[in-house]
């Protein structure tokens, strides 16, 4: 089978089937990537282990923080306790919850997680329009793309106005 048609049978299963997890399997949230098609995920309960991603969907599905995935255990993994059986898309999520099979503790996360990609795919237009001069020029970067990949460091005008004291 030549990759493309590999890609397109992968990615149709993902997008097209709405898949129930059976008793051994669980949903879990991915927290990071730490590389080697190797994931940081956590249960619903709280517990942190990794779960290593199956051939079939390497290179052809990406994965990223925040996203939902349905695993199934593995007997004699030590750090490595899951292979990835399923990747939720917010549809097959939203198909969860209405069915009561989404865990409780993801509820909140779910519904936040879809919130800031809807804030991302339709970016909100300026009050006013701005007017030539010095406003134009002022380094206001809060309409810019949100990056959800990292992470959200805020500083504060005091530890700024310090800094270039210094």
């Amino acid at each position: 089978m030549s990759q493309a048609t590999k890609r397109k049978h992968v990615v149709k299963e993902v997008l097209g089937e709405h898949m129930v997890p059976s008793d051994q399997q669980q949903i879990v949230r991915v927290l990071r990537t730490p590389g080697n098609n190797l994931h940081e995920v956590e249960t619903a309960q709280g517990q942190r282990f990794l779960v290593s991603m199956p051939s079939k969907y390497r290179k052809n599905i990406w994965i990223k923080r925040g996203d939902f995935l349905i695993v199934d255990p593995i007997e004699e993994g030590e750090k490595v306790k899951a292979e990835i059986s399923f990747v939720l898309c917010k549809d097959h999520v939203r198909a969860l919850q209405k069915d009561g099979h989404w865990p409780e503790a993801f509820s909140e996360v779910a519904e936040k997680h879809n919130n800031n990609r809807n804030r991302q795919t339709q970016p909100e237009l300026p009050a006013e329009p701005q007017s030539s001069g010095e406003e134009s020029s002022s380094e206001d970067d809060s309409d810019l793309f949100v990056n959800t990949n990292r992470r959200q460091y805020h500083e504060s005008e005091e530890e700024s106005e310090e800094e270039e004291a210094a």
